[in-house]
């Protein structure tokens, strides 16, 4: 609970000061790769790494040449694998993200290479679990019945390349809110991704 109120404090004071800087916006948009941590006191789980896509839409708020904060809107599939000795078992996740990071831009002849860091909130909006041909729609809550809370946040890190309005970026994110409604044994399921994405932002000079 203290991170996630350090994170809701990052992005009330960064919303405060967003109109005093110069303004960016784009679209942006690729793949993902996802997996969950998941254990308990006695068993990690061996889940395997899913594809997914993100898409959605970015604002980036200029301080100075080199140093910007960057937000955004994002649809993002999530979930794992799981090869089970009777059937093979999917978790699909679709997630409301919003990443608030510092970025760090230095300038080339040509192009521009930048690194960014900070925190990201997301909410669950759907998910399904699937066994070979069966499916089952996810619970999302925190009740006895439930299987999945709605609310995740963690860590964004990540790097890329600007070339005129474009860019192209790997990040990843690492999920420190414990996702699992049932925490009985000392179980948690964090999220965790790899992203590749790709983008256009308007308004830049070529």
């Amino acid at each position: 609970m203290k991170k996630l109120i350090i994170f809701i404090a990052v992005a009330v004071l960064f919303t405060y000061s967003a109109d005093s800087f110069a303004q960016t916006f784009g679209v942006r948009g690729g793949l993902n790769m996802t997996n969950m941590l998941s254990k308990s006191d006695a068993h990690t789980a061996d889940f395997k790494t899913k594809v997914g896509y993100h898409i959605g839409g970015t604002a980036e708020f200029e301080i100075t040449d080199m140093f910007s904060f960057e937000t955004g809107l994002f649809l993002s599939t999530m979930g794992y694998k799981y090869e089970g000795e009777m059937a093979d078992y999917t978790t699909n996740l679709l997630y409301l993200n919003i990443p608030i990071t510092a970025k760090a831009r230095y300038e080339l002849d040509n192009f521009n290479l930048y690194g960014l860091f900070g925190p990201y909130i997301g909410l669950g909006l759907s998910g399904k679990y699937k066994a070979d041909d069966n499916s089952e729609d996810i619970k999302w809550g925190s009740g006895d019945s439930d299987d999945l809370k709605r609310l995740d946040f963690g860590w964004t890190i990540g790097a890329g390349i600007e070339y005129e309005a474009f860019m192209a970026g790997l990040s990843y994110n690492l999920g420190l809110a414990n996702i699992a409604a049932q925490t009985e044994g000392g179980y948690k399921a964090k999220n965790r991704a790899f992203l590749i994405s790709v983008g256009y932002r308007f308004g830049v000079n070529k």
